[in-house]
């Protein structure tokens, strides 16, 4: 891989806010990607996205300050094609945060979610009071857990998810936690 391949994999985020969530959730894309700045594909509209869509609302309508952490679109070279989401389940929960991302079919196989991965560990580590970043990945998912290697994740235990089922947790220390 090149330079000139990273840089096109490099991601930034635009956040996703309740308005562009709302949208989403009326079916209206374009109105989603008119609030959010970026045209955005059906990807956005699957079943699992509106299910994380209609979550994710109703996490920031018990706490507003979740919107930071939780959802944000992939935005990737300078296109600003946006190749999937990626964020936090919330905030630290003592020094823990746990990642989210997700990449549109048409953009897999790519690099675009380790590159995801990367913005996501890299605005992890820029936030003080974050001193873990866990992964919780289905057993049967060789995706995501080729996704995660090489980045210094160990396996820590196991969970079980309503969503997804039993799930191996992963976790990656960023800096020690203060006493």
């Amino acid at each position: 891989m090149t330079d000139r391949d990273e840089q096109q994999r490099q991601i930034s985020f635009v956040e996703l806010d309740g308005a562009v969530m709302t949208a989403l959730l009326d079916g209206d894309l374009a109105a989603a990607g008119a609030e959010a700045g970026v045209a955005l594909t059906d990807f956005f509209l699957t079943d699992s996205a509106l299910w994380l869509w209609r979550y994710r609302l109703g996490q920031m309508a018990g706490d507003p300050a979740r919107a930071h952490w939780c959802g944000r679109l992939a935005v990737c070279g300078p296109g600003g094609e946006v190749v999937g989401h990626g964020g936090f389940h919330g905030p630290p929960d003592r020094g823990m945060v746990e990642v989210g991302y997700a990449v549109d079919p048409a953009f897999r196989r790519r690099g675009y979610a380790r590159a995801t991965l990367t913005e996501l560990l890299r605005r992890a580590a820029a936030e003080p009071g974050v001193t873990t970043v866990r992964a919780s990945i289905r057993p049967d998912n060789v995706a995501s857990l080729a996704t995660i290697a090489g980045f210094g994740f160990t396996e820590t235990g196991e969970l079980w998810d309503e969503e997804d089922g039993m799930e191996t947790l992963y976790e990656i220390q960023l800096r020690t936690r203060a006493s």
